[in-house]
């Protein structure tokens, strides 16, 4: 496929008719009632102008939308529910192929597994699963998708019990570049099966995924704990020494903002900056409560809603920090351990925060997801250590946008200092190839080879790319 996109063929022309009369989803062009909302995407910052957008309600829909594009040389974004920050799945001018619609969740309690179609959303999924007390990890806002969060590695409450969402897939069903149905497994095609898994949306469209499931809940022990921010530095102290260390049933998230009108925090204490940990343990309660004690009771904490509580609701804890249609902006740093530089730049950060909706957020690694052999997953090596997002939120309203960016920007600079180099690909942001192949390191040629067998032409380019080598220097993975 040539990058220079050709127009749109005629609306009453052959080639169109013929995608409309196979089309069983909903074609919408740019005059259609509809566009304008059925473009919008999570990110309000990102406002692009497709082609022409396909909802497609089945794999078959893809395909044909897929072939549209190609045979017209049309780029084509692909949106699982368009969620992801850097607006990958819309772009001016191009094919949307939209599987928003293709919803549809089956559980086999007997085997645990569970297999989901594309446009499926974590909080469907774990509706789904929790009926049987099963799960699997997942998101952390209940209306991200399953696909881009799945093809990225996938960070989760239970990843110190589970590993990451990646660990837990056992198959996926892809259209290649040249619409070919597959279903992909590690006995089937382990090669791709092992890109697949954090390699993004380079490689095809995935339709569905099979997970495997595990006993959580229904209920679990969860919620957050506050401390002012000025006891940040010794609770970060304590995290760092307390986590590697900690039994796998207990997931820590770390998140930093200002207060929030939260019930069970003082309201005094409403817009000004705290620190908090979201606390998630999956076995037994009152285990979990002799565990995290030392937590609950570190400095003087602001307040606490550590309890039982159905697993689906931790699951929903943070929706209200990601509500669609602000703008949204974020980067990610990759550390083996909280020093004390990196603590006294989050103070800084967490000071200078621009906006009231914005934040700095990570996570714990280590456990389950840490024991995964570097080689087994395109994630490559998952270290004992932290991960830190600065995630700035803004009204569309809001004059001060680039400000907003700059801060997370120059965060992130400052922050790097503290890091390994690494990123992982769940949350990669507009870093552009330099971010991607840091993501990637230690894997890039294996993905590279993979990218020339499956997508040589670049088909699947609006996203995390991954470019395919000149053609000249083509080599069988196989």
């Amino acid at each position: 496929m040539r990058y220079a996109p050709a127009a749109l063929p005629r609306t009453g022309g052959r080639a169109f008719r013929d995608l409309r009369a196979s089309f069983r989803g909903a074609l919408i062009q740019p005059d259609a009632e509809a566009y304008e909302e059925t473009r919008r995407i999570w990110n309000g910052a990102v406002d692009r102008r497709p082609a022409l957008i396909g909802r497609c309600v089945d794999a078959e829909d893809a395909v044909a939308m897929l072939r549209f594009a190609c045979d017209h040389e049309l780029p084509i974004s692909v949106r699982g529910s368009g969620h992801g920050v850097a607006g990958h799945a819309i772009s001016d001018g191009a094919i949307m192929i939209d599987l928003s619609l293709m919803k549809g969740v089956s559980v086999d309690p007997a085997t645990r597994q569970a297999r989901a179609a594309a446009g499926v959303t974590w909080g469907e999924f774990d509706l789904a699963t929790q009926r049987y007390g099963l799960a699997t990890t997942g998101g952390t806002v209940s209306q991200v998708g399953i696909s881009g969060l799945t093809l990225h590695g996938g960070f989760g409450h239970l990843l110190r019990r589970q590993g990451l969402t990646v660990d837990n897939v056992h198959a996926v069903d892809l259209i290649t570049a040249d619409g070919r149905q597959l279903r992909v497994d590690a006995e089937s095609a382990p090669e791709l099966f092992w890109g697949l898994r954090g390699g993004g949306g380079n490689f095809g469209i995935a339709t569905a995924f099979t997970y495997d499931l595990h006993p959580v809940g229904p209920l679990v022990l969860g919620g957050p704990v506050y401390w002012p921010l000025e006891q940040a530095p010794d609770v970060l102290r304590f995290v760092r020494e307390f986590a590697p260390e900690a039994p796998d049933d207990l997931g820590i998230m770390l998140v930093a903002h200002r207060a929030p009108p939260l019930p069970f925090l003082p309201p005094e204490r409403y817009g000004i900056p705290a620190l908090g940990l979201l606390l998630t343990w999956v076995g037994d309660i009152s285990e979990g409560l002799r565990v995290i004690a030392p937590l609950l009771h570190l400095g003087s904490p602001l307040g606490s809603l550590v309890r039982p509580v159905p697993y689906r609701a931790v699951q929903s804890l943070l929706d209200g920090a990601a509500a669609p249609g602000n703008g949204a902006y974020w980067r990610s740093v990759r550390m083996p351990q909280l020093s004390d530089a990196a603590i006294e730049l989050v103070m800084s950060l967490v000071t200078s925060l621009p906006t009231s909706l914005s934040f700095l957020t990570g996570w714990a690694i280590g456990g389950a997801a840490s024991r995964v052999a570097p080689e087994a997953t395109a994630i490559g090596v998952r270290e004992v250590g932290f991960e830190l997002r600065l995630i700035a939120t803004w009204s569309l309203d809001d004059p001060d946008a680039a400000q907003h960016v700059a801060w997370v920007r120059d965060g992130w600079e400052r922050l790097r200092a503290c890091g390994n180099g690494r990123q992982y690909p769940t949350f990669l942001g507009d870093e552009g190839l330099a971010g991607v192949r840091s993501a990637y390191r230690d894997g890039w040629a294996r993905l590279v080879a993979l990218k020339n067998t499956y997508d040589p032409t670049n088909v699947f380019r609006l996203n995390a790319n991954i470019p395919p080598s000149p053609p000249s220097d083509h080599r069988s993975i196989f």
